[in-house]
């Protein structure tokens, strides 16, 4: 096998001595210490539940009925099922370090695909830190702001509304996020198995209060121009009446942004309580075992959240009319058993989750960075805290995030933070589907319940919700990636992580060499085939050009004998050469493979290249053949290929190869 450095061609200095260094070591990462249950089902947990457990579940039921609003589920569900399959094979595969879905797509389809994705990861995470924030103060403007249309509330109701007061309380909680996220990683679990205890008491009494409160009338204040209008809204407790009249859809306006909802809309809404899966892979860099916590930890939350969103909405459906669910995101406070309980919750999960959000954009951040894709664009990026804490990845997190607050209201960028994520996961199926396509010998996951179908359709599944959303939004977040893609194949370094795309390449290769009929040849259809002896590859340029003008899409092979005994020699020499007669072909910009030959003469030698040299048949048995054949465009060694019809190639020597045989 070639050796991995590259060096110049000493003996004939073909080009200048430059060589790829690797990149260096990322700084130090902190200690692993979480485990499956804190490092990946709470979070996880949290980030699914988040705003939309408390806030928006009666906004869903209430604007798509019951029926579509379980089929959203089922639709959310299939989507990421799939995805949560694909996450948990690529994360059996092997070691995984810090990055999360990140790592996972850079390392299986190259730096151009994760880079890309990295950044739109990335973005998403600071996106749905922000609209958690949002959630977060609209719940806090909602029970201690003053009424709508009136200038003085009651003993609590203190705090002033408008949109400049609204993003200075974002701007305070997000405060507060910061500084749990630059402590580290650590305080983070201990504050989420915190945050977790008090949801799970939360939502327990939820569930025991649709029970235990009778029926009950709620005096909803909306917004009507300058002022608020009265409306009554019922809980009723169990009854036939009220879950008929909400089985069926009755799309309106949303009373917080004065649009008309949709289903498209209310699924955007919905799908953020879904968008959590990641939440555990964010924390790969800081789980003690995240092959082994990832599957199990991610399948349990995600199987845990599907039953309680079901349960809860048709609880909801049963004991509340239309009128409370579309008009009151907060009623859930107003029908508890003991109101207090409910805001703890609120305010609990939609922090949490807002935290999980800003430490996994800085995790990607700091991946990135490390990885030098966007070389010293994110140098800062890299700097750790003494424990391994990424300090200046979350500073920058942080700051985006706040850029964000200014949009104001949740249900605005909703549908951005949805397509995003929604990107991301088609990615991450994609990731799965090509290494399963290409037969990657690397590619034996531990995890064994999927299959390239699951990929396919959690592929599909993410593109028609991408554009049921919004199209405007799915094409340009698809073209903003596309951009990146390019940018970043033209500019960023070449790295050792290898690419799915030679593997597919070389799949398809092998597939249609296979396919070569001999019998099937035409001299309509001829293409030549040319060998170039080349010696002294300094002195031979303007040959090598002409015979690649000569070849007229006809194959074309580079060839040099090296003049040596293998078992006298400590090493095969011509792995340290082959790296610089690539590098040559590059430079020169021809298409033309190279096939390299150590032997003890130069007629076996071209012996040797004739019988490896074309398509079809390769070397014969027992001979000492060492060849390296690459297209410019593959970068690496491929195959060497013999003729299909058996007729030799066109044989041309330079002139410092007069010593060479006559053919």
């Amino acid at each position: 096998m070639a050796g991995s450095e590259r060096s110049p061609l000493l003996t004939y200095r073909l080009c200048s001595s430059t060589s790829v260094e690797e990149p260096g070591p990322g700084a130090a990462r902190g200690s692993r210490k979480l485990r499956t249950f804190l490092g990946v089902v709470v979070p996880t947990l949290l980030s699914m539940f988040s705003v939309v457990l408390f806030l928006r579940l009666g906004f869903v039921v209430g604007q798509a009925g019951l029926y579509e609003a379980l089929g959203m589920f089922v639709v959310a569900y299939v989507i990421i099922g799939m995805t949560v399959l694909s996450v948990c094979a690529i994360s059996t595969n092997g070691a995984l370090d810090a990055g999360g879905a990140y790592y996972m797509i850079s390392r299986a389809l190259g730096p151009e695909f994760g880079g890309s994705i990295g950044i739109m990861f990335f973005l998403a995470n600071v996106c749905g830190s922000a609209l958690y924030i949002l959630g977060l103060v609209e719940a806090i403007v909602d029970i201690f702001g003053v009424p709508l249309g009136q200038t003085m509330g009651s003993s609590f109701q203190v705090l002033p509304r408008s949109y400049w007061y609204e993003l200075l309380y974002g701007t305070a909680l997000l405060l507060v996020c910061l500084l749990v996220c630059l402590v580290g990683a650590s305080i983070y679990a201990k504050a989420t198995f915190l945050i977790f205890l008090i949801v799970m008491l939360v939502l327990g009494t939820v569930f025991v209060s649709f029970f235990a409160v009778g029926p009950t009338v709620v005096l909803l204040l909306l917004p009507q121009g300058n002022g608020s209008l009265a409306v009554n809204g019922s809980f009723t407790g169990f009854r036939l009446a009220t879950l008929r009249g909400n089985l069926a859809a009755a799309y309106g306006v949303d009373y917080t942004t004065g649009r008309l909802m949709s289903f498209s809309t209310v699924f955007a809404v919905m799908f953020n309580g879904c968008t959590g899966i990641m939440a555990g892979s964010n924390m790969s860099g800081d789980l003690k075992r995240p092959s082994y916590s990832i599957p199990r930890g991610t399948i349990a939350a995600v199987v845990f959240t599907y039953v309680i969103y079901n349960l809860l909405a048709i609880t909801l459906c049963c004991t509340c009319d239309r009128t409370l669910l579309q008009k009151d995101y907060g009623f859930l406070r107003d029908i508890n058993v003991w109101p207090p309980f409910v805001i703890i919750g609120i305010y609990s999960s939609t922090l949490s989750a807002s935290m999980s959000n800003l430490i996994g954009a800085s995790r990607i951040l700091y991946a990135l960075a490390k990885d030098d894709i966007f070389g010293r664009a994110l140098a800062p990026a890299k700097k750790t805290s003494r424990g391994g804490n990424p300090w200046v990845a979350v500073i920058l997190s942080w700051v985006l995030v706040q850029l964000v607050l200014f949009s104001g209201k949740l249900n605005t960028i909703a549908a951005i933070v949805t397509i995003f994520f929604l990107l991301v996961y088609a990615t991450i199926d994609l990731a799965c589907l090509a290494l399963e396509w290409a037969s990657a010998p690397n590619f034996r996951p531990t995890f064994q319940y999927f299959t390239w179908h699951t990929c396919v359709l959690g592929i599909l599944g993410c593109g028609v919700m991408m554009f049921l959303i919004s199209p405007i939004y799915a094409s340009a977040s698809m073209a903003f990636m596309l951009l990146l893609l390019l940018a970043l194949h033209y500019l960023s370094p070449s790295s050792s992580w290898g690419y799915i795309s030679q593997a597919l390449i070389f799949h398809q290769v092998r597939k249609y060499l296979l396919m070569l009929d001999v019998r099937k040849e035409h001299v309509k259809f001829w293409r030549p085939q040319m060998l170039l002896m080349v010696q002294n590859p300094r002195s031979s340029i303007q040959l090598i050009s002409f015979i690649n003008d000569l070849k007229k899409s006809g194959l074309y092979v580079l060839g040099h004998v090296e003049l040596a005994e293998l078992d006298s020699l400590p090493s095969d020499p011509l792995q340290t050469h082959a790296d610089s007669w690539l590098l040559l072909v590059d430079r020169l910009n021809v298409k033309a493979f190279v096939n390299l030959t150590l032997a003890n003469s130069v007629r076996h030698g071209v012996q040797q290249l004739l019988f490896i040299s074309g398509l079809g048949h390769g070397a014969q048995p027992g001979q000492s053949v060492r060849a390296g054949v690459t297209d410019p465009q593959d970068r690496g060694h491929g195959p060497s290929f013999g003729t299909v019809s058996g007729r030799p190639p066109a044989v041309f020597q330079t002139p410092e190869g007069s010593h060479l045989p006559p053919w």
